[in-house]
């Protein structure tokens, strides 16, 4: 029974899971700061393979093993060290695309994120949205996400164009 499952007695059994909850709190709190790091340490080392187009950085990638709440962190790191900057961050779990778009404020009057992702998500199989400058969406076509991440830079050449 719980007893065995908690290796306690019918007196301390209460105590024994109560120490289990606070345990396993610790252990979420610790996971929410090591992703939270993760999602730092990955926006300094992704940024590196921005390209630049009409003056705009452009950062297109997969960063692997990313949550939705972790792309938006990384998403927000990115954004502080590119400074001026359209990115379009996607991550892969159970066959599923996870994306999140941004765009930097200065330029949210020429590019907006939630056109960005209504494209892209579109072309994986999925939807989504957002506000001008953050947006999230899905889709579900991972095979086809690298062509679709090459195509962004020409993507956003074209928003900016026009």
């Amino acid at each position: 029974g719980v007893c065995d499952a908690v290796r306690g007695t019918t007196e301390n059994v209460a105590d024994k899971v109560a120490a289990l909850r606070g345990q396993n709190r610790d252990l979420e709190k610790e996971l929410a700061r090591l992703k939270q790091k993760l999602a730092s340490s990955a926006g300094s080392d992704i940024t590196a393979s921005a390209i630049e187009v009409e003056g705009v950085k452009v950062l297109a990638t997969v960063v692997d093993g990313a949550d939705p709440g972790a792309l938006r962190g990384i998403m927000d790191q990115c954004k502080n060290k590119l400074g001026s900057a359209v990115i379009l961050l996607a991550a892969v779990n159970d066959d599923k695309v996870a994306l999140v778009a941004g765009v930097t404020k200065d330029l949210t009057g020429r590019v907006r994120a939630g056109d960005l992702m209504r494209e892209f998500a579109g072309r994986l199989g999925g939807k989504g949205g957002g506000r001008p400058d953050m947006a999230q969406g899905g889709g579900t076509e991972p095979a086809l996400l690298p062509a679709a991440l090459e195509d962004v830079p020409a993507w956003v050449a074209q928003a900016l164009k026009a």
